[in-house]
């Protein structure tokens, strides 16, 4: 492309602050280094997790940044040493990088990699350098992505090459979101066929999870959530029943218990609230109950009774749903594609990226499940 080994000015939407409106600015993306690619994003989710950092950790380290980590697009260019991609292929960043080299990537434990912000930087949720400045100044890039951009670099470990066929304005919310509710109930929570399951939040991710509870054959999903304009949508993607803890005198955990005769065999907890993942626990049977943590947090200890460990609960955490990202994520484009899992239904907003403080409002109003930004024509 013309723009190749040249510094490409576009507009991005800048967070040059915590607790901030997010500014429209216009910034310099540098061309690929050696194993990067620069890519236009066409479209790009907002996810709970972008306002996780504006509004409730605001590191002060964290900003100014780029935001945006649930985003599809293309490949405009690619630095030296890049094989595996080549400009105008269709591809997701991905905020977990996968090395294929390290301990954990050779190991099929997990998905984690020592490659990439992730590997240590979890409070920033950035690394040091990147590839963007504004007004003279370095703009960090937010998870590795910085998906609300209209170009962005990213190392070609954390990129996943995707079937050309796929509408990037719905398959961009499997860079984040959807994979990781499915995966919590397939991958990690690993929901067997007629089982009993609970999931704890109805944003995009307990929607996705209950999505998985229900791909996995579950015959009881429980959707609980105090919000109750979400059960209908929920009923969409297989949830059977429905409970507003608002509705009970008693904790939750015990409506649960009465319910399905001793708790659920499967809880997912999609909120990222530590009180809520003890209810989640509670609320599973002694003896083999799981119970999945899958919102996102790190600002408050959690707790429980020894005793409901003791009693043979397993308690365990999931991030990116337990999916390797650039295998997991071309697989789950293909499902989509083959109509196994559904995107389109978790899609209530499209604007533009200019209104991306619009999408933000919404989401922190519970007011959509997901909104999509249109960032760049294709």
């Amino acid at each position: 492309m013309a723009t190749a080994g040249k510094v490409i000015k576009c507009k991005a939407a800048v967070a040059w602050a915590p607790n901030k409106p997010l500014v429209m600015e216009d910034i310099e993306v540098a061309p690929p280094q050696a194993h990067e690619l620069r890519i236009k994003i066409v479209a790009t989710g907002v996810c709970h997790t972008d306002l996780y950092h504006l509004f409730e950790s605001m590191h002060k380290d964290g900003f100014p940044a780029v935001l945006g980590h649930e985003g599809a697009g293309i490949v405009e260019s690619v630095g030296p040493g890049v094989s595996e991609f080549q400009p105008g292929d269709k591809v997701i960043p991905l905020f977990i990088s996968q090395c294929r080299e390290c301990r954990f990537c050779k190991s099929p434990k997990t998905n984690q990699c020592e490659q990439g912000w992730a590997a240590d930087r979890y409070d920033v949720m950035a690394l040091p350098d990147s590839r963007f400045t504004c007004k003279g100044k370095k703009i960090l890039q937010f998870m590795g992505t910085s998906t609300f951009s209209e170009y962005t670099v990213v190392n070609q470990m954390a990129v996943a090459k995707i079937d050309p066929a796929a509408p990037l304005d719905k398959v961009c919310l499997l860079g984040c979101g959807i994979c990781t509710g499915f995966g919590a109930a397939v991958n990690t929570a690993k929901v067997e066929p007629g089982s009993t399951c609970a999931v704890f939040g109805l944003g995009a991710v307990g929607l996705a999870a209950v999505m998985g509870c229900k791909f996995a054959g579950a015959k009881r999903i429980i959707a609980v959530d105090i919000n109750p304009d979400k059960f209908e949508k929920a009923k969409v993607f297989g949830a059977t029943d429905f409970v507003n803890p608002k509705d009970h005198s008693e904790p939750v955990s015990k409506v649960l218990f009465e319910m399905t005769n001793g708790g659920v065999d499967y809880s997912l907890e999609c909120v990222g609230n530590v009180e809520v993942m003890r209810s989640a626990l509670e609320s599973c049977i002694k003896g083999w109950g799981v119970s999945v943590l899958v919102g996102w947090t790190d600002l408050h200890d959690f707790a429980a009774r020894p005793i409901q460990l003791i009693a043979g609960r397993t308690w365990k955490g999931s991030l990116f749903g337990g999916f390797k990202s650039k295998d997991g994520v071309p697989d789950m484009v293909k499902a989509y594609l083959d109509k196994k899992v559904k995107l389109d239904e978790f899609i209530t907003h499209n604007m533009p990226l200019e209104k991306v403080n619009d999408a933000i409002a919404l989401m922190k109003r519970g007011a959509c499940i997901r909104s999509v930004l249109s960032v760049s024509p294709q």
